[in-house]
């Protein structure tokens, strides 16, 4: 979700475990040369969900990173299958209240250009909860938790899994 962290975590992560950050929507944009917003008015988002998955399967297939991936990529059963199969995906797992308290000032989320923003943040977390709830892992965010303390836990967790972080100490 906006305001889980995925970028803030994302870039702390990759540079602790020496892996590249790459972010799905950031390549997209770049491969077509304009913004997310000009390929959905222009291709419809059908067209945006397929591109999202190849670049998504691209980018999990060329190397080894941590990705961040858009919002509504996870809701794809496709992509929940790619992303499970060639790594583990981490849902960062903020509760509506911190969401709201990191976004409410912000006016850099297309989606909250609305009459109320609260209700449809409120909206797309329902919406979309029980899609994140599937990944591999959940970590839980907490107010209190600066970005390194949510990479300490994201690390915590990924240590459980069998040789997936054994070079990290």
């Amino acid at each position: 979700m906006m305001g889980a962290g995925k970028t803030a975590v994302g870039k702390a992560l990759a540079a602790r475990i020496g892996v590249p950050f790459l972010d799905s929507d950031e390549e997209i944009v770049k491969a077509a040369n304009m913004s997310i917003a000009e390929i959905f008015e222009r291709d419809g988002e059908p067209f945006f969900r397929d591109k999202e998955t190849q670049v998504i399967t691209r980018l999990l297939t060329e190397e080894r990173c941590v990705l961040s991936t858009g919002g509504g990529a996870y809701l794809s059963e496709r992509n929940r299958k790619i992303i499970s199969e060639k790594g583990k995906a981490v849902w960062l797992n903020a509760d509506l209240a911190l969401l709201w308290s990191r976004v409410r000032h912000k006016n850099t989320r297309p989606l909250l250009r609305t009459d109320n923003p609260y209700e449809t943040l409120k909206t797309l977390y329902e919406a979309r909860v029980p899609s994140y709830e599937l990944a591999d892992l959940s970590v839980k965010g907490k107010a209190e938790y600066s970005i390194e303390d949510m990479v300490d836990a994201v690390v915590s967790e990924l240590k459980k899994q069998d040789n997936l972080l054994e070079e990290i100490a």
